[in-house]
């Protein structure tokens, strides 16, 4: 009598271990899915341009970047306007990046 019981509890329990072992296979085959279509480079680029426009710290420094290379441009242009001096053009590239510098630097959203 005590044989039957037990093949029952076996029987029972294998089946209950089969639909486990199904339910299983079904979320690791959404996983596999999901994986794959996360690791896609149009979604690798999108999930990364999605962060950077969330991030305050990138926000600022693209903000402060932009300040920066403008002013230095418009400073170049304003002070030597287009001249094919060569020596010039070294001069006022030097000068629009020593402005850049100084403008991107205390431009800075964050430390304000």
């Amino acid at each position: 009598m005590k044989n039957i019981n037990q093949t029952e509890i076996l029987k029972e329990t294998i089946i209950l271990m089969k639909m486990k072992q199904a339910e299983e296979f079904v979320q690791l085959k959404d996983q596999y899915h999901y994986t794959i279509e996360s690791l896609k480079p149009l979604n690798l680029i999108k999930k990364a341009f999605g962060l950077m426009a969330t991030s305050p710290e990138i926000k600022g420094n693209i903000l402060s970047n932009i300040i920066g290379i403008s002013t230095g441009y418009i400073t170049k242009k304003v002070l030597l306007g287009s001249t094919h001096n060569p020596i010039k053009r070294i001069l006022g590239t030097l000068l629009q990046f020593v402005i850049t510098n100084v403008a991107t630097k205390y431009s800075d959203p964050s430390k304000s």
